[in-house]
């Protein structure tokens, strides 16, 4: 199947630049609401299903047991932008287990944000794990090690106990079936799984709803919900998608970010989850998707019309175009 054209790009008023991508609005019972593309190829969501993967922290009592807040626990669903605050709580989770950055396995990085990777750069300091994007889902993985009496070193092994526990929550999540034959290595080493955008959009609507899961787990999709529509900033950065769009809907929406052009989100008033990829991996093209996804089966209008079709300026802050919804999303 050749997935359609999802999101155009103007230059002037011609299409310079088109993306193709796949899509699926589902219930938590698996109906669908809208699906375009092969949602049934499994895709690797990476750093997507992060609230997936914090799941154990809070269902093994280790977040209780260390004393883990609000803001901690939004870390551990997060794709920072290493901001010193953000470095600050990752550093604060280990501590809480009683380990400090060295049992971070995730590798260094410059962080995301520039603001961040500038300041960084001026002080003549060199990145840490803690800069990773993913260091507060990597500071949960030890917390839930450390919480459990389990080593944490080599946590990022698919053996590891904490990573049987966190591919046991994906796999239940989204119902898909999770092996070595559709395992690869995620950007931060631990295990990436294939998924089709079906079952993730119906893991999100579950995640969402309660529906479909056990109390104890619902109650844990509950609380990461309410951390991340508590402290947005903490999931991404000021002036990043995820960040922007919590800040403006609240609760009334969750969104995250995976690489390669893949974005899902959960609509709670709706019972709906969504689950989006642009083929050629574009994050531009992946967030003006869920945007217009979400202004659609959300009722929002206003507040998502810069996300839906956001403009192009030049060097010279000059509008030259814009990207706008195509297709199944026009």
């Amino acid at each position: 199947m050749v997935n359609p054209v999802v999101v155009e790009v103007l230059r002037g008023d011609r299409v310079e630049s088109a993306h193709r991508g796949a899509g699926a609005v589902v219930d938590a019972a698996g109906r669908i609401a809208l699906a375009f593309g092969d949602v049934d190829r499994p895709i690797y969501p990476r750093s997507a299903v992060k609230a997936f993967q914090a799941l154990p922290l809070i269902e093994s009592g280790a977040a209780d047991r260390l004393g883990l807040d609000e803001a901690e626990i939004a870390l551990a669903c997060a794709s920072h932008s290493g901001a010193e605050a953000h470095v600050a709580l990752a550093r604060g989770m280990l501590a809480k287990a009683g380990r400090d950055a060295g049992a971070l396995e995730c590798g260094a990085h410059w962080p995301l944000g520039e603001t961040a990777a500038r300041a960084l750069a001026r002080s003549g300091a060199t990145p840490s794990a803690l800069h990773n994007n993913c260091s507060g889902k990597h500071a949960g993985f030890v917390c839930v090690a450390c919480a459990e009496g389990i080593d944490p070193q080599n946590y990022v092994s698919p053996g590891h106990p904490v990573q049987r526990a966190v591919t046991a929550a994906l796999a239940e999540m989204t119902g898909a079936r999770l092996d070595a034959e559709n395992r690869a290595t995620d950007g931060c080493s631990i295990p990436a799984y294939a998924i089709p955008l079906r079952a993730l959009a119906c893991g999100f609507a579950r995640f969402t709803t309660g529906q479909a899961l056990p109390p104890e787990r619902a109650r844990a999709a509950a609380r990461i919900r309410a951390a991340v529509a508590a402290h947005p900033t903490v999931v991404a950065g000021p002036g990043r998608f995820d960040t922007e769009v919590m800040t403006l809907l609240g609760a009334r929406a969750f969104t995250k970010t995976g690489a390669e052009g893949v974005y899902c989100a959960a609509l709670p008033d709706r019972g709906l989850g969504l689950a989006v990829k642009a083929d050629d991996g574009g994050k531009r093209a992946a967030q003006v998707m869920i945007a217009a996804l979400l202004r659609r089966f959300g009722g929002f209008e206003e507040p998502l019309d810069r996300f839906v079709a956001p403009t192009l300026v030049n060097w010279n802050g000059i509008e030259v175009g814009a990207l706008r919804p195509g297709g199944p999303l026009a």
